[in-house]
């Protein structure tokens, strides 16, 4: 973004127009206060006139009345002089307000612009601007209270004892060049490889934490796998109360995933229906199926969904295959017998006594009928009860943010570089450029090592009037 549109003075509406009782148009920028004199009459007073955290009665010829709240730099959101015009939720009403606004000086805001402008004026860093749409985005309390604590500040601050650590000892590996000749060492090795130890484990408890933070976030991804056939779509539908996913006889139906989510006991579960695993010609089938082999090895939980009226041999065939897509180490595999109502109530089906059997006790067998719903509720709990660690302590940090992993991931192994080189005994040039990458990386989090397109692509996911 050109800098010197940040000379510009801004608005956009802060809710949605149209809906609700009230709508806010805010406004921010170096004339606000005369830009807003222009567009508004008040009672008494003026805009120009008015003090910080304050409030004034006005009216909009021809279009309303309007309680107008002001903040003054640098004590505002966006640290510049700020007005939010409360109005009346009328969509027309709000354009009208924005169009006389825009002719008495002001453009519309860009997305994500006020907190840009908060960013850029030192009101909070990166990792707490990105926690702004976290919390306008949470879907529950964990959610909130994880983006909470990162707009708090509780994630940033660990950063930054972090960085300023390694800074710390970087900058006497540095110095140490300077005296290269007459072989002087600054920084004790013994205590920059404490320093490293200490620093990975640091590292490496954030970035473990992704899993949990991307759960609560996003949703527990749970992938619903099997054959052409066997009623994956129909339990997608089923569980969501929802014709979310197409439902037909004919094999081959689903050819891209189908996701959608829903929270089970407090937790948000994110569905992924999969194209059915078989052999075809048809080449866009073969590109459904290798995403639905994909989303298995991504899921935290695999619903293997299994016809009963099936032959035992397709069924094993089929587990078996999907069995060699995951890792139970940390994947969990509940085993779904679906179509149990075209059996009636006495089953006794022999099923999966090879693989099953040789799986880890843990896998969970249920009978179910996704079309009538028997069982759903059984497997309702099942899902919760694999998540009971998806909970979290008092103001722990979780990362949650895949930006944040990856630079966390990159920073683990600039630091694990420094170890090798401290093995073999390398010197203070190499030590310090790897140390410099793990604070770079750190840096990225927080914004103090950024640029325009990364900042770009960051608030342009916002939405407007933030």
């Amino acid at each position: 973004m050109d800098i010197s549109r940040f000379e510009d003075t801004i608005v956009a509406p802060a809710t949605v127009p149209g809906t609700g009782a009230i709508t806010l148009i805010r406004v921010s920028g170096p004339d606000t206060m005369p830009l807003v004199d222009r567009v508004v009459d008040f009672v008494s007073g003026s805009a120009s006139q008015a003090k910080g955290y304050s409030i004034r009665f006005g009216t909009i010829e021809g279009t309303d009345e309007v309680l107008v709240s002001f903040f003054r730099a640098p004590h505002s959101y966006t640290g510049e002089d700020m007005a939010e015009i409360s109005c009346h939720a009328s969509s027309y009403v709000a354009s009208e307000i924005m169009r006389k606004l825009c002719d008495a000086g002001a453009r519309p805001a860009d997305a994500g612009e006020f907190t840009r402008r908060a960013f850029v004026n030192g009101k909070m860093d990166l990792a707490q601007a990105e926690a702004v749409a976290d919390v306008i985005s949470s879907t529950g309390s964990e959610s909130l209270r994880v983006a909470l604590n990162q707009l708090r500040g509780g994630f940033s601050s660990e950063l930054a004892e972090l960085r300023g650590q390694l800074i710390e000892i970087a900058s006497l590996l540095e110095l140490e060049l300077d005296f290269a000749e007459e072989d002087v060492e600054f920084a004790s090795r013994g205590k920059v490889s404490e320093l490293v130890d200490r620093s990975l484990v640091h590292i490496r408890k954030l970035t473990d934490s992704f899993r949990l933070g991307n759960a609560i976030r996003n949703g527990v991804p749970v992938a619903i796998a099997g054959a052409a056939n066997s009623g994956k779509s129909t339990l997608l539908n089923s569980l969501l109360g929802d014709d979310r996913a197409i439902v037909s006889d004919i094999a081959g139906t689903t050819r891209d995933t189908v996701e959608d989510t829903m929270m089970i006991d407090g937790i948000l579960f994110r569905f992924i229906d999969t194209a059915g695993l078989r052999a075809t010609s048809d080449e866009i089938e073969k590109i459904g199926i290798s995403r639905s082999y994909r989303k298995i090895s991504e899921a935290s939980v695999l619903l293997c969904l299994l016809d009963v009226t099936a032959s035992d041999d397709e069924n094993e065939a089929s587990i078996s295959d999907i069995v060699s897509k995951l890792d139970l180490s940390r994947q969990e595999l509940i085993v779904l017998l679906n179509k149990a109502d075209l059996i009636g109530p006495n089953i006794n089906v022999k099923i999966l006594n090879n693989t099953v059997s040789s799986l880890d006790e843990k896998v969970v067998k249920l009978y179910i009928s996704a079309k009538n719903g028997d069982g759903l509720d059984d497997l309702k709990k099942v899902l919760v009860k694999t998540q009971k660690d998806l909970s979290l302590e008092s103001d722990q940090t979780v990362v949650t943010n895949i930006r944040h992993y990856n630079a966390l991931k990159e920073a683990g192994k600039a630091l694990l570089a420094v170890k090798e080189n401290l093995s073999s005994g390398a010197g203070s040039e190499l030590l310090s450029e790897d140390l410099r990458m793990a604070i770079s990386q750190l840096g990225n989090i927080t914004g103090e090592i950024t640029t325009d397109e990364i900042l770009g692509n960051i608030f342009s996911s916002f939405c407007i009037g933030k």
